[in-house]
């Protein structure tokens, strides 16, 4: 299995496709049609010119309303996609950064990650929002893009659920999560996230609590399905009847994103 690599870019960290993965029945999810990243805060020209050859359409903003008022996204004078977002806020802060004066140590960092994906599958505005993403996707045509601030947390749940409608096995979706530890611009999301932490927090912080607050690890995502697990009896469960997927909706979502 060949995976597509990492956008090259400059100001915007994680830009990947998550198309590529392997689904039981022996298909493979489409590559160039299912675009995760950060927030473009940051984005150069070059940056710019790259997303506008990927010919995205659709883009889901899983930020709330105050990160995209500090942090409006760069756009070139090309863009034409229609961007979604949720009208509110989504979180109490971006998840990495829902800091308290604890939060300099690894051990407390890792901490408040595992509350942000106990706590995920509970809020009901990323309950609204994954599951427009989920229908937005079977309904309209062309690539789409769904980011938050660093591309890794909330909107790697959002890629797990997409990855796991389509039937790709639960190691797959594990492996898909990981691999923003992969990604070669953590410098831009370092510049982005540290210096505001540090901050509130009054401190630096140690190496090992941002590496807990900027990557992620298994245990993150194994919290969420947990969480889901323990409220719902299974993840498909979950799907249907919080975020309203049914079996039609999973069937169009299939016919259009598996080969």
């Amino acid at each position: 299995m060949i995976l597509a690599p990492f956008l090259d870019t400059q100001g915007i960290h994680n830009f990947r496709d998550y198309g590529g993965w392997k689904t039981r029945d022996g298909g493979m999810v489409r590559k160039g049609l299912l675009w995760r990243s950060g927030q473009h805060v940051g984005a150069s020209a070059a940056d710019l010119r790259a997303i506008d050859a990927l010919d995205i359409r659709t883009v889901v903003d899983l930020r709330g309303a105050s990160e995209r008022e500090r942090n409006p996204c760069k756009r070139s004078e090309n863009f034409t996609a229609e961007v979604f977002f949720h009208e509110g806020e989504t979180s109490s802060s971006p998840p990495h950064m829902d800091v308290d004066e604890s939060t300099s140590t690894e051990d407390y960092a890792r901490q408040r990650m595992l509350a942000v994906y106990t706590r995920m599958p509970r809020n009901p505005a990323m309950i609204s929002m994954f599951s427009r993403y989920l229908r937005l996707l079977a309904e309209r045509d062309g690539a789409s893009l769904v980011h938050c601030f660093a591309g890794k947390d909330r909107t790697g749940v959002a890629a797990m659920l997409m990855l796991h409608i389509l039937g790709v096995d639960r190691d797959d979706q594990m492996a898909e999560f990981l691999r923003t530890n992969d990604a070669p611009t953590m410098k831009v999301l370092a510049s982005q996230s540290v210096p505001g932490i540090e901050k509130k927090l009054g401190r630096k912080l140690e190496e090992g609590a941002v590496q807990a607050l900027l990557g992620v690890r298994e245990e993150y995502l194994a919290t969420y399905w947990c969480e889901v697990e323990d409220d719902h009896g299974s993840l498909d469960s979950y799907i249907e009847t919080v975020l309203g997927v049914d079996e039609l909706l999973k069937e169009q979502l299939r016919q259009r994103f598996v080969a």
